[in-house]
């Protein structure tokens, strides 16, 4: 009898063989490149994550807008926000153009998405933080001709920044708002040093901005602060500055950017062709 079954198991599994496809090839599959650079300004190595078009060469003449992910890290929005990016630049699609993403990979988000916070509480529980200055001047002085120097971009830059990321897009927003074109503001952690960042002034807008804030069900004081830079900023506009707010009442914390992100691509890019 255990012979028999042995016998059974032995052809089943023989047949099941015989049935499998053989493998001609196997390659590894990727979505863009890894870089490492050694950063002068923050003293410490840096790593890039880059998704570059399909349709993308180093040998032609065609340039591309860049989209700079904060949060860049295979881990954490790079590959998804990648995707989104690859599907709207579909030709049937048309939502966006094809476009370079660069993720910058963290190290130690807390000390470079957030200036120096009065509050107490912030300083204990954040005892690195403070530091923005300094990767401010890493995008502008460093990371920014980088890239410009080793890929094939036009001038127009976009900016993705959720949370804390959130908190430093606001920053530099409204400290250097000429570092970039377009703002993805999502989640922004405005309670920061008892949101004093929203009692900034609002600077003088010297070229075409888009500006896209975004939030999910976070709570009141996350939610009140989105809300109040969005009517902060929209004082603003004018006939080359675009603003848009949405409240993602189905989303939290945590599952906001994606879907916020695509909001955001279909106004910002969307309101451009219209502009066209």
């Amino acid at each position: 009898m255990k012979a028999s079954l042995v016998l059974l198991l032995f052809c089943s599994f023989s047949l099941l063989g015989q049935k499998l496809p053989k493998k001609l090839s196997e390659t590894d599959f990727t979505i863009g490149k890894t870089i490492s650079i050694q950063s002068k300004i923050l003293k410490e190595e840096r790593v890039l994550n880059v998704y570059l078009p399909q349709h993308y060469s180093a040998d032609s003449t065609k340039t591309y807008p860049v989209i700079y992910l904060l949060d860049g890290s295979k881990d954490e929005d790079f590959i998804h926000i990648a995707g989104i990016v690859q599907f709207g630049s579909f030709s049937w699609i048309n939502m966006l153009p094809e476009t370079i993403v660069v993720g910058i990979a963290n190290v130690d988000r807390k000390r470079d998405f957030t200036y120096p916070s009065q509050n107490s509480l912030d300083q204990e529980e954040f005892p690195t933080s403070g530091k923005s200055a300094h990767f401010i001047q890493f995008l502008e002085e460093e990371l920014q001709p980088f890239i410009a120097a080793n890929f094939k971009t036009s001038e127009e830059k976009t900016l993705i920044g959720q949370s804390l990321g959130g908190l430093l897009a606001t920053e530099i927003l409204l400290k250097k708002p000429e570092l970039f074109d377009n703002y993805v503001i999502v989640s922004p952690s405005l309670w920061w040093d008892d949101e004093k960042l929203l009692n900034a002034a609002t600077p003088f807008f010297a070229s075409s901005k888009s500006i896209f804030i975004a939030g999910g069900k976070e709570g009141e004081v996350m939610e009140r602060t989105a809300k109040a830079l969005y009517t902060k900023l929209k004082q603003q506009q004018d006939e080359k500055t675009r603003i848009f707010y949405e409240f993602l009442e189905d989303k939290d914390h945590g599952d906001a950017l994606h879907i916020a992100v695509y909001h955001a691509f279909e106004k910002i890019f969307g309101s451009q062709k219209n502009t066209q």
